[in-house]
């Protein structure tokens, strides 16, 4: 198909085809969204793969889950490898950072594959320690990814809210990428994206979360660990999602019952 000739990608009919296909011992990465369906996909090639075989979820899994599929697959003879992959869709040109976690073993398997994954053979991946900190390490860099995220929001909202200065945000973005303390690939991505216009006229104001930052907050609480801001972007996030946001509703009555201010109707539609 097309898809194999341009990228030299083999397709096969199914899971038991793709594993019939590689030389022993095999290494499989599964990446898929976090849940029932890397389970399911996880025990299909478990009953396929041979002992000595490595299979790797490069997907974003919650590090307990990681930790637990080591656990029975570690029991069938099978290496398993918790890769958290950071890079997005920019990965593809640049390189992806690879954080893993698993036996000494099982890495020395896929190593091959993280050299020619990460922007370098020696740099960009990282063998975290046992079964589970690599998810656990990338779950921590999406929360902190989070914070960095809300602070820029916050901060060139504020620009943009002191109009007696007509602030041009994507210079000032512009500007900041080149010797500023705070330039990053995040950063980079908002100056060029303001390049476009800053009004953000076609943009929705709801912000999804996607499941590692509230880990990361969970964690946090679990150890006892103080994590105000990347908590607080957790709940920003929260807040941007409410349809009809009862909390505030509830301040405006309040508000109105003890100081006697006003509560501003619902526009109808």
């Amino acid at each position: 198909g097309a898809l194999e000739q341009e990228r030299g990608v083999a397709l096969h009919a199914g899971l038991a085809a793709l594993v019939a296909s590689l030389p022993a011992p095999r290494v499989v990465w599964v990446m898929l969204p976090s849940g029932e369906i890397t389970e399911q996909a996880l025990q299909t090639l478990a009953k396929l793969l041979a002992k000595g075989d490595v299979l790797v979820d490069g997907g974003n899994a919650n590090y307990k889950d990681s930790r637990r599929r080591a656990g029975w697959l570690g029991e069938r003879g099978l290496g398993f490898v918790d890769a958290g992959v950071s890079g997005g869709v920019w990965g593809l040109e640049n390189g992806y950072a690879l954080m893993l976690g698993g036996a000494t073993d099982a890495i020395a398997k896929i190593e091959p594959f993280a050299k020619l994954l990460a922007p370098a053979p020696d740099r960009g991946w990282i063998h975290c320690g046992p079964a589970g900190s690599g998810h656990y390490v990338k779950m921590i860099h999406n929360g902190i990814e989070y914070a960095m995220m809300q602070a820029y929001a916050e901060g060139l909202s504020m620009m943009k809210a002191k109009s007696e200065f007509d602030l041009d945000l994507a210079a000032i973005t512009e500007m900041w990428r080149h010797g500023s303390v705070v330039r990053s690939w995040l950063l980079d991505l908002t100056a060029d994206f303001l390049k476009n216009g800053q009004a953000l006229e076609s943009i929705s104001p709801v912000v999804a979360d996607s499941g590692e930052g509230r880990w990361s907050a969970i964690e946090a609480i679990e150890l006892g660990v103080p994590a105000p801001v990347m908590s607080l972007a957790l709940m920003a996030r929260f807040a941007s999602q409410g349809q009809d946001d009862y909390a505030s509703k509830l301040l405006a009555m309040m508000r109105a019952g003890f100081g006697g201010h006003a509560v501003q109707p619902k526009n109808p539609e």
